[in-house]
C-alpha cells in the first residue's frame, strides 16, 4: 500500500507512523513532521520520512517540490522551523552540519572532489584524511599522506577509477567526476549517503554507468538520494517518497508509485499516463 501524507501524519509528533514500525526493518533516518518555513512560504511541511537501514531511498517530485530543501534540513545546513530528525533513534536536529556529518550522514557534495587540478587518487587522498581529522593540515605534510594511498586505491577500484588514479580532475569527463565525488563521500565511511542528483546532466553512457556504480556501493550502506530519472529510479530503489509543493503526497515501491493517480497528476498533470520513463 502506498501510504499518504494523511496517514502518515496523524498526531502532533509523528505518532502515525510510530504503528508501522513494528512491521517495517530497522530505521536508520527518520522524520516527523519535519516543516521549513521562510518568511511566511512553507517550503517542507510537515513531512515524515522513514529510511530504512540497506535501502536506497528516492526523494522525488516536481520542480519546487522542496527536495532539496528537505536534503538541506537533513544535513543541517538549514535549521527546522519545526519537528525533529532522527539517526539511528537520537534526536539530532539541533545538531551542527559537523557533528552530523561525523555520525555518519554524508551528503555528496559535502567531501566532493574540490581540488580540480589535483589527481584523482589525491582528491580521495584528502576524503581519508578528513576522516581521520587533520584535514586542514595536508600541506604541511604531503608525504605522510601516502599511507592512504592503499585504501585510495581500493576505493577508486570500487568505483572503476583505477586507471584514472592519476589522471588531473579537471581533465576527467563529467560521468566520471561524479564517480569520484562518491569515492571521496565513501572516504568518509557514511552510514548513511545522500546524493543530490547524482546522474543530472549526464549522457546514457554515463548515466547506466553511475546507475550501475550507486548500486554496487550500496551494499551493507544506506542511501537516501534525489532524482529526477525515473529509469534509474526504477532500477534501483527499494522505496520512494514524492514530495508536492513541500508535502508527502505518496510513499511506496516504484510499481505503486508510478500508477499513483496523485502522483500521475503531480508530474503530468494528467492521471491517464504512468510515470514510466518520465524525467
Amino acid at each position: 500500500m502506498i501510504r499518504s501524507r494523511q496517514a502518515l501524519t496523524t498526531g502532533p509528533t509523528g505518532a502515525g507512523i510510530k504503528g508501522k514500525e513494528e512491521t517495517m526493518t530497522d530505521v536508520i533516518l527518520e522524520t516527523r513532521n519535519l516543516t521549513k518555513e521562510f518568511k511566511g512560504f512553507t517550503a517542507v511541511s510537515a513531512v515524515n520520512l522513514q529510511i530504512e537501514r540497506g535501502h536506497i531511498h528516492a526523494l522525488i517530485g516536481p520542480n519546487g517540490a522542496g527536495k532539496t530543501t528537505c536534503f538541506n534540513l537533513l544535513t543541517k545546513f538549514l535549521v527546522p522551523t519545526s519537528g525533529q530528525i532522527l539517526f539511528n533513534g537520537k534526536d539530532i536536529t539541533m545538531d551542527a552540519p559537523a557533528q552530523i556529518a561525523r555520525q555518519g550522514i554524508i551528503r555528496s557534495f559535502q567531501i566532493s572532489a574540490v581540488f580540480p587540478h589535483m589527481s584523482v587518487l589525491e582528491n580521495v587522498r584528502i576524503g581519508l584524511q578528513r576522516k581521520l581529522g587533520t584535514s586542514f593540515h595536508f600541506w604541511k605534510n604531503g608525504e605522510s599522506l601516502k599511507q592512504l594511498d592503499e585504501r585510495a586505491m581500493q576505493l577508486l577500484d570500487e568505483v572503476d577509477l583505477t586507471s584514472f588514479a592519476r589522471t588531473t580532475t579537471v581533465d576527467l569527463p563529467y560521468g566520471r567526476k561524479r564517480a569520484l565525488e562518491i569515492a571521496t563521500t565513501l572516504a568518509m565511511e557514511p552510514e548513511l549517503m545522500l546524493l543530490d542528483e547524482p546522474t543530472q546532466g549526464m549522457g546514457h553512457e554515463d548515466v547506466d554507468r553511475v546507475t550501475a556504480l550507486i548500486k554496487k556501493v550500496s551494499a551493507g550502506r544506506t542511501i537516501l538520494m534525489v532524482e529526477h530519472n525515473m529509469s534509474v529510479i526504477s532500477g534501483i530503489c527499494d522505496r520512494i517518497s514524492v514530495l508536492q509543493r513541500g508535502a508527502l503526497l505518496a510513499e511506496g515501491s516504484y510499481e505503486e508509485v508510478s500508477r499513483n493517480p496523485q502522483v500521475m497528476e503531480a508530474y503530468m498533470g494528467s492521471t491517464s499516463v504512468e510515470l514510466q520513463g518520465a524525467h
